[in-house]
């Protein structure tokens, strides 16, 4: 079982609603991503670096001959810094490092043993070994201290925690075979709650449908406070989504925090019309030897949980069309939990058509306290 080391006592994750000291992404360019063309992917991700630089620094990584083309569509924004680390992709929430820290205030990376959402068994695409690489080689850059938490394989959008204790995981996603098989469940508990200072995992059953990567718990459900969740849901009960969520609803309902307090859940319903992707979606793509494919007809796993707290926001994923009255609904929920941040609703059709969403790209830094940005104005 992979341990932290010795003095790793007092350090622990806080929550994504806690003040950040920054934001890391990814500059997208993989094909089987983003397509032959990624640039209107290019062009999503720019909003939400627009949105997240209003109150915070952004670190994007970019490979050496990418770095001046992230440079110049990042030349407008402040608080930028364009680092030259190479990937094999832009999902900076599960290659990047996960970070933690004390009540001194000292910042640590993580860095787990990334297989591409299981390796061998049913990973994404056959070379890996850039992404396994980043979260190292950022935290050299950042000037922090990385723990190789080697050979644990787990990924940033795998779980989610309440800063006070408790973590979100899914058992579809912890307990598959391609990840950590020789383990037990209990193994991969008490591992997680060593390495993040956590007394609690909250295990949920399911994830979203068709979720590739084994059903991300950032995907289905997120903390919005203490004790206080989003579950993704829907009504229609002939939607597949259906079983899942209410499997993890009943769970939910029947478990406590790490503080032994029960959980508020609120329902966020998914879109009310599946995201499909057509003959031209597919036809976009070109996927690398061993690369997971895309087919016409495949429903995406598209959800509102997959959302981003910044210092003075919650940034939102649309998805527009059809799907106009449940973006907004979306906004509406959010901006009733978050009653002390802006909710900008960000157009992500292009993000989700890579795989993920907003959380899925971006990986929050924890910081000290927040600066006092007046300047700040709602976006979308």
């Amino acid at each position: 079982m992979s341990l932290p080391p010795r003095d790793w006592q007092g350090f622990s994750m806080p929550a994504e609603y806690a003040p950040h000291r920054a934001t890391l992404m990814i500059w997208p360019v993989r094909p089987g991503s983003w397509g032959k063309d990624p640039r209107p992917a290019q062009r999503a991700f720019v909003r939400v670096f627009e949105a997240i630089t209003r109150s915070e620094d952004l670190y994007l990584l970019a490979a050496p001959d990418q770095a001046e083309q992230a440079r110049a569509a990042t030349a407008g924004l402040p608080r930028v810094t364009v680092l030259e680390i190479e990937s094999d992709d832009a999902w900076a929430r599960d290659v990047g490092p996960t970070f933690v820290k004390n009540d001194a205030g000292e910042l640590r990376g993580i860095s787990w043993t990334f297989n591409a959402w299981g390796g061998l068994v049913d990973g994404l695409y056959a070379d890996w070994e850039k992404d396994d690489a980043v979260a190292a080689a950022f935290c050299r850059a950042l000037g922090v201290s990385c723990a190789d938490a080697s050979p644990f394989v787990l990924e940033g959008g795998s779980i989610h925690s309440d800063g006070e204790g408790t973590l979100l995981v899914t058992e579809s996603c912890l307990l598959s075979a391609g990840r950590n098989p020789r383990m037990r469940r209990e193994e991969i508990e008490k591992t997680l709650c060593a390495w993040l200072g956590a007394e609690k995992v909250l295990w949920l059953p399911r994830g979203i449908y068709q979720d590739e990567t084994n059903e991300h718990v950032d995907n289905v459900c997120a903390f919005v406070a203490p004790a206080t969740v989003v579950l993704a849901w829907t009504d229609n009960q002939a939607d597949p989504q259906y079983a899942l969520s209410r499997q993890d609803l009943e769970y939910l309902q029947s478990v406590t925090d790490a503080r032994g307090r029960p959980l508020h859940i609120h329902k966020l319903p998914i879109p009310d019309h599946p995201i499909l992707c057509d003959d031209a979606d597919c036809a976009a793509y070109s996927f690398a030897p061993g690369e997971a494919v895309r087919t016409p007809g495949e429903r995406l796993a598209a959800s509102y949980v997959n959302f981003y707290f910044t210092n003075k926001a919650v940034l939102v994923p649309q998805f527009g069309g059809d799907n106009a009255a449940s973006d907004a609904r979306a906004c509406r929920i959010l901006a009733e939990l978050c009653p002390d941040r802006q909710v900008i609703g960000l157009p992500a059709r292009e993000i989700l058509q890579g795989g993920g969403n907003i959380h899925c790209i971006t990986q929050q830094i924890p910081g000290q306290g927040v600066s006092d940005h007046s300047d700040l104005q709602e976006n979308g």
